[in-house]
């Protein structure tokens, strides 16, 4: 295996010099590396068209760009780092390669064969002064389509030197921007709901590259929730240098309450509109401990004020093993609010994977400034929902398939949960007035609970992917459907843990005419119980209760216009599973895990 990887290697760099009229005498930057590689089938013939896409280590799409008429393809400039590359073609099954390393003065070398039922890749080095990596005309290709290069990839010559941080005559201050704005109606979510989130309305987010060694994200949520006279703001600005370092996020956010009679208000509010006020300083990092060994970390400080002022502390790590093709074992620990880094990565990789669009890193982070704070009102006083997770996983792919297995123990206390009763069933100081002016948030109380879940994961081509998951985990059930009392105390009594079964099935596709996108997924479980949502740390698939479908629709731009636009609908527990339905003296309560939701919006991506 050595002699044919040596082989492949001197074979593939001469191939690549072989390209170029004229030798290049220059040598790549001493603190950078390149990727480079050749597509073939499974019978030799160097496949031209291939799709090529560069992820960096947080799987994070940072380049793009297709195997030229020879089937070569590379990257050049790349930081020291670990990569991921997917190779995909039409009539093959997509290839992927991880854990890639990029070394000061290295070639990773890669040798891809596509096939029809396994398709391959080899990786091997080549030392510095083996040839030059590509052409002048393939780094003019590189070089000539915006989409291709990365926001961030370059690095001074000397780090140590304060000159190179000043602004090279020409450079521009921002570069490499681009942007999202959306328009959206429709039910606003849930404070109670265990995996929903807020929409507010209207939406923006743009990314920008300053002096070209650092990105920046700024982004926002604006909009009238139902019941209340003032509007509700979220902005979030993430800033990160070159790869290196952790990222830092500050997000702020301040959402009106609907008014509810008995309620009591801040003072100095309007009448009615009780305020919760949110801000939140979080840091996140990955750190490549070795070849086989990587550490993501990170920790949140947040402030909320609302009837009186809740600091806390979330903090998470994970640790990620490589076996080799043995897959890989990962141990991980959060305690507070779940770490929305990985909540809002995780949630957009459809949206990479299937439509290769720059904005995703733009959606997550969208994604992670709809997370509102989970809170309830317990005797009158605010409480923030926590948690405490010690998870264990372990993964495995095979060629298009991935097999992921986990199992954790979770204490949550200061649990919140979606209610329906009328007004004056309870008192004010028992129930929150939720986002919803048809619902409330009940504290129930504090669950431990063990559970597991193994999910198989299947990629058909570049368009369709499958998926199936099934598990046990803790669950919430009323014992009684009838309240001795109307009070918090007694509802969170008839309140029993136990434990249940589910299963899951999803599907994603894109269509190949109008480049529709779909996500469905469904969860069936025990509909007399209520199941908490668990935030994964060691496994991609959230399973979301009932039926959910998500659409995008991608629609012509006017002539003239930059950017593109698209159109969402999205319809969250259609079957209403997960309710739970108790009465008082003939009055009806709801419990609800996840509230039904519509929405739809129309997003301007630039």
């Amino acid at each position: 295996m050595m002699t044919v990887r040596l082989k492949f290697a001197v074979s593939l760099v001469a191939a690549l010099a072989s390209s170029a009229p004229v030798a290049s005498a220059a040598s790549p930057a001493s603190l950078s590396g390149s990727i480079a590689g050749f597509v073939r089938d499974s019978a030799g013939v160097p496949q031209m068209g291939a799709s090529v896409l560069l992820f960096n280590r947080y799987e994070r799409l940072i380049q793009r760009t297709l195997t030229n008429e020879r089937g070569l393809f590379g990257f050049e400039s790349l930081t020291p780092d670990l990569y991921s590359v997917r190779v995909s073609l039409a009539s093959f099954v997509p290839a992927m390669k991880q854990k890639i390393a990029v070394q000061p003065g290295m070639q990773s070398l890669l040798y891809v064969d596509l096939a029809s039922v396994l398709s391959s890749i080899e990786l091997v080095y080549a030392a510095p002064g083996q040839g030059a990596l590509m052409s002048d005309d393939w780094k003019w290709t590189l070089k000539a389509s915006a989409s291709t290069r990365p926001i961030l990839r370059f690095l001074p010559d000397n780090p140590s030197d304060p000159t190179q941080n000043e602004k090279p005559a020409g450079e521009s201050v921002f570069s490499d921007t681009y942007g999202v704005l959306s328009v959206s109606a429709g039910d606003p979510g849930s404070l109670g709901g265990t995996s929903s989130q807020s929409d507010l309305g209207t939406a923006f987010a743009l990314a920008t590259s300053l002096f070209g060694r650092n990105r920046l994200q700024l982004s926002g949520n604006v909009g009238y929730s139902a019941g209340a006279a003032l509007p509700a703001t979220g902005f979030r600005t993430s800033f990160s240098r070159d790869g290196f370092g952790p990222e830092v996020s500050v997000t702020m956010q301040q959402v009106y309450l609907p008014g509810r009679s008995g309620f009591s208000v801040i003072p100095g509010q309007a009448e009615g509109a009780p305020a919760i006020r949110a801000m939140s300083v979080a840091v996140h990092d990955s750190i490549a401990i070795s070849d086989d060994l990587r550490f993501d970390y990170g920790a949140a400080l947040d402030s909320i004020t609302f009837l009186d002022h809740l600091n806390y502390l979330s903090k998470f790590a994970r640790l990620s093993y490589s076996l080799g093709d043995n897959g890989t074992l990962q141990l991980a620990y959060s305690s507070g609010a779940p770490p929305i880094q990985f909540l809002a990565a995780d949630q957009t990789d459809n949206r990479a994977e299937l439509s290769g669009n720059d904005d995703a890193a733009l959606a997550a982070d969208l994604a992670a400034l709809s997370v509102l704070p989970r809170l309830s009102l317990r005797d009158g006083s605010a409480a923030v929902q926590h948690s405490q997770d010690y998870e264990i996983g372990y993964e495995k792919k095979l060629k298009s398939t991935t097999v992921d297995v986990t199992g954790y123990h979770e204490s949550i206390t200061n649990l919140a949960m979606t209610v329906s009763a009328p007004d004056d069933l309870f008192s004010p100081n028992d129930l929150l007035p939720d986002i919803s002016s048809k619902s409330s948030v009940l504290n129930a109380g504090s669950l431990q609970r063990f559970g597991y879940a193994a999910s198989v994961t299947q990629v058909l081509g570049d368009k369709i992917e499958l998926g199936t998951s099934a598990g046990r985990a803790g669950a919430l059930t009323a014992g009684t459907e009838d309240l001795p009392a109307a009070t918090g105390d007694e509802l969170r009594s008839a309140l029993h843990p136990t434990q249940r079964f589910w299963a899951s099935a999803r599907a994603s596709a894109k269509l190949p005419v109008t480049g529709t996108i779909i996500n469905a997924s469904y969860q069936w479980m025990d509909y007399r119980a209520i199941m908490p949502s668990h935030f994964y740390l060691t496994q991609r698939a959230y399973p979301e209760p009932g039926l959910n479908i998500r659409v995008r629709q991608p629609i012509p731009s006017f002539l003239g216009m930059p950017g593109r636009l698209e159109a969402t609908a999205e319809l969250r527990n259609m079957l209403a599973q997960g309710y739970v339905r108790v009465s008082d003296a003939g009055q009806s309560v709801l419990l609800t895990q996840n509230p039904r939701a519509v929405r739809g919006g129309l997003s301007f991506i630039f």
